[in-house]
């Protein structure tokens, strides 16, 4: 399985021969200038909330490529109404895809759409199949849900936001990284704006001193996952 950052919480997947984008924020980050939306393969796009900063690019991803809608019901029906095929998910339940099983989890957040209107629970996934198991936290407290994952599943890599302000940050990601029971943290949602800037070598150390192993790629770097 490759996870590539695209930067923001904008990830592209490669798994089973199925190219996954997860909330795709890029032509309005300056940081990811280099990505280009126009050249990127998706079969699904997996959203976890409707903040504008995670769905800006959905549609025009959607249209061109013909990729499936995965995310909460509320967001699912609002990309079908442009008309873009979607899977609803609401937390707990799972569906099996063809490059795996996915899991929408809790996700302590907010939830709206960029007019205001309501945009359903925010969420996670995990991505379960041969090749590896991640999950993708989305935008979230740190919350003692978490604990549940493992009871289920043995992460290989944990993909947690850490630019504290409107999610948790580096010390509670430390944290959550003990209650997933996963040593492998893949950081995002950090350094697109000034309230979410971070101190790079300082979160690093915080995780190595953890026992843990942070990866902070660069837009466009790739890393790759195996069980």
């Amino acid at each position: 399985m490759k996870v590539t950052f695209l930067g923001h919480a904008s990830l592209s997947i490669e798994t089973n021969g199925k190219h996954i984008i997860v909330d795709p924020f890029i032509t309005a980050n300056e940081l990811a200038k280099d990505i280009d939306i126009n050249t990127l393969e998706a079969d699904y796009i997996l959203i976890t909330h409707a903040h504008q900063d995670h769905i800006l690019d959905v549609e025009a991803i959607a249209k061109r490529t013909g990729a499936k809608v995965v995310s909460n019901y509320e967001i699912v029906n609002y990309f079908g109404e442009k008309g873009i095929d979607g899977h609803p998910l609401n937390h707990g339940g799972s569906w099996e895809f063809d490059f795996g099983k996915v899991t929408y989890t809790n996700a302590v957040h907010t939830s709206s759409f960029p007019d205001g209107s309501y945009g359903g629970q925010p969420g996670g996934f995990i991505i379960a199949n041969d090749d590896a198991t991640i999950y993708i936290a989305g935008d979230t407290a740190l919350t003692m849900d978490m604990k549940l994952i493992p009871m289920r599943h043995d992460l290989d890599l944990a993909i947690l936001p850490i630019g504290d302000n409107f999610t948790m940050g580096v010390e509670d990601a430390i944290i959550a990284a003990d209650f997933l029971e996963c040593t492998n943290i893949l950081g995002y949602h950090y350094d697109t704006f000034g309230y979410i800037k971070i101190d790079h070598d300082a979160a690093v150390r915080k995780f190595i001193d953890a026992h843990r192993d942070l990866h902070l790629l660069k837009i466009g770097e790739t890393l790759e996952i195996k069980k």
